[in-house]
């Protein structure tokens, strides 16, 4: 639980860091983060014993990390950090404004200077192909398929054998195919919930002070 909690922690700003959003740790905020968790489980008196456990599932977040580089001290602490990191991805793909909050994506990853993205449209137009090479390949390759197991959950809380995870995955790639498939003009009319259209056109980087 503190692993799931804390993993994304390393994007929170220090008091003394008062320039950017957060964002230009993107390549850096899992480290920031295990530095953060030690600090914490020191703070409040927390098991040290658990740290190595609780760092590694963290890196199970990273994909700037292998996963199969990680060194963990027991298999069950593996299987926790496979179940965390399919966790991580399919939370975040399985989400209804996953599209939407691409936009958002592609302005934290310009204050990052991370990626190769030309332009919004650029980044929908790889995330189709990020998502069916990278994650699938590490959802069913390092993480060794546990996403399948998320059936068990909703069998047990609705008494429906479906994956609704996976299956919201599948309908956003789908939709995605055919945003991409829109000149630049017309691309973003397809994207509707939640304003976030509105919202990240409107949004300009923080300003840096000296």
């Amino acid at each position: 639980m503190l692993a799931t909690l804390l993993h994304d922690i390393g994007y929170a700003q220090l008091l003394e860091e008062n320039c950017g959003s957060g964002a230009q740790f993107t390549l850096t905020h899992v480290g920031r983060g295990i530095k953060f968790m030690q600090h914490y489980l020191v703070k409040n008196a927390l098991p040290s014993d658990i740290a190595i456990h609780i760092e590694c599932l963290m890196s199970s977040t990273n994909p700037g990390i292998a996963f199969d580089s990680i060194c963990f001290p027991e298999a069950r602490t593996r299987l926790l950090a496979q179940i965390v990191g399919s966790a991580d991805i399919v939370g975040q793909m399985a989400d209804r404004t996953y599209l939407e909050k691409l936009l958002f994506l592609y302005q934290e990853f310009n204050e990052a200077k991370f990626g190769n993205y030309a332009s919004m449209q650029d980044m929908l137009r790889q995330t189709q192909s990020f998502y069916e090479i990278s994650m699938e390949k590490k959802l069913d390759g390092n993480f060794e398929g546990i996403y399948k197991k998320f059936t068990f959950h909703f069998k047990d809380y609705m008494g429906m054998e479906n994956n609704f995870y996976m299956e919201s995955i599948a309908k956003n790639i789908d939709y995605l195919s055919k945003v991409i498939a829109l000149d630049e003009t017309e691309y973003l009319t397809m994207l509707k919930r939640g304003g976030i259209v509105d919202k990240s056109q409107f949004m300009t980087p923080p300003a840096e002070t000296g």
